[in-house]
């Protein structure tokens, strides 16, 4: 089982390709807007994965989501205080 990025607007362009791909080869996808996770999408078999208790299944797909998630930090840290 794969999963792709793709960009929203290539997406919405080629959907039906997609709808294909995830039901044919239960390929998931991780749709970026802005360069930014936002949707993932995935078969009905493979949520029914999820629901159903393969726990295997749930930590990879939780596995997906965290490495998807932006990470934001304001400001670097220069100089450590010491107290």
């Amino acid at each position: 089982m794969k999963t792709k990025w793709i960009a929203s607007t290539e997406a919405q362009n080629n959907f039906g390709r997609l709808l294909d791909d995830t039901i044919q080869n239960r390929t998931r996808y991780i749709i970026k807007r802005r360069n930014v996770a936002q949707a993932l999408l995935i078969s009905i078999v493979d949520l029914e994965r999820l629901l159903v208790g393969n726990e295997a299944e749930r930590q990879q797909i939780a596995k997906i989501i965290h490495e998807a998630k932006p990470t934001y930090t304001i400001g670097n840290m220069l100089v450590e205080d010491e107290e």
